[in-house]
């Protein structure tokens, strides 16, 4: 993948990518080439734009073996997060928008989704299990503060008595603990809250507009607090960067009271392997060979293995021992137990204004 000239710092403070490498779907790349008339840094820092979509359904369904669920919810495309490891990055091209800053900048949201969403829950053919949210791009992303499409599809699945596995590292999701609270004693929701790292100023470089751990920690603790189920992710994990803060990072998860706990090895599908090298080089420079060489052991000699069962794992004496680690800090600590699965047999079409109800 190739990159346009990398974009001045000032430009582009706040975001992680460097820049934008070319969509692959693309016949025809852009370069800009200096004329020396205009500068980079004369331009205006870039702003995040949001457009919207009106979908005709939201519910996307998947066969992957790799993952516990069949069906998701995405409110938002693009992430405002900018994570630079995000595996989601990839899925921007399909829009025919380029996966780095693009990703970050350039947000859809799907205002129609709780509406689109209780149609799809009514049909007579519907047959309900857990919707996940928040495992392509974050529905608590700061522009969910002004938009509230999650909390509307919350909404409805409570009125539905639906199912749901939230993942995020937006902190943004305490606004919603009266309704998580109350589908969470009928057993219909869990939480995963996402820790990478504890160090806040590495948190910062890679996760630029997310809270600092400590503060996604606190979340932790406000859901556990409020009778919500919560399992510490520790996702991902990067190997000769990151890795040395398993036990920390677990350990941290248990205090605040989180009461399951599961891991993800760093993945670099597509465009993101290059984006996330330019970021090691830009602000880690004297590591970014140890880790790339570390990425490589665990995927066959390549910087990302797509094989089922292995790529959100890795293989070798390095994952291996990284697998082990975590599993051994998660026993010390009382989170190595799966959580108690969601309920289905509660699900039922709400009323509609003017519908016959049942005398019985």
């Amino acid at each position: 993948m190739k990159f346009e000239a990398i974009m001045d710092q000032a430009r582009r403070k706040g975001r992680a990518a460097t820049g934008n490498p070319d969509n692959r779907f693309d016949r025809l790349t852009t370069r800009v080439e200096p004329d020396g008339w205009d500068r980079d840094e004369d331009l205006p820092p870039i702003r995040t734009e949001v457009t919207e979509e009106r979908p005709r359904k939201v519910i996307t369904r998947n066969r992957s073996p790799d993952i516990a669920f069949d069906r998701s919810i995405n409110p938002y495309r693009g992430c405002e997060h900018g994570c630079i490891y995000c595996f989601a990055r990839p899925t921007h091209a399909y829009l025919g928008l380029s996966p780095g800053l693009d990703f970050e900048t350039r947000l859809i949201a799907r205002p129609d989704a709780p509406e689109v969403l209780a149609r799809e829950l009514s049909r007579k053919a519907y047959r309900p299990a857990t919707i996940a949210i928040g495992t392509n791009t974050d529905p608590y992303q700061p522009i969910e503060r002004d938009r509230g499409i999650m909390r509307a599809i919350l909404a409805v699945l409570r009125d539905f008595r639906h199912p749901v596995g939230i993942v995020t590292k937006g902190t943004l999701i305490e606004r919603d603990i009266d309704i998580l609270s109350d589908m969470a004693v009928k057993g219909l929701v869990k939480v995963g809250v996402s820790i990478t790292t504890l160090d806040a100023g590495l948190a910062r470089k890679m996760e630029p507009r997310v809270p600092s751990p400590a503060r996604r920690l606190r979340t932790v603790e406000r859901l556990a607090a409020a009778g919500i189920p919560v399992r510490l992710m520790a996702a991902p994990i990067v190997p000769g960067l990151t890795d040395h803060e398993i036990e920390g990072i677990v350990a941290a998860g248990a205090r605040a009271g989180a009461s399951g706990a599961s891991m993800i090895a760093l993945r670099l599908p597509l465009e993101v392997a290059p984006l996330f090298k330019a970021w090691l080089e830009e602000h880690l420079p004297d590591r970014a060979g140890r880790v790339m060489a570390r990425v490589r052991e665990m995927h066959d000699g390549r910087e990302y293995s797509a094989d089922w069962g292995r790529r959100m794992t890795g293989s070798g004496v390095y994952a291996d021992l990284m697998r082990a680690r975590f599993a051994r800090a998660t026993r010390a600590e009382g989170l190595h137990r799966d959580m108690p699965p969601l309920r289905t047999d509660l699900f039922a079409v709400p009323p509609r204004p003017g519908d016959q109800l049942s005398l019985f």
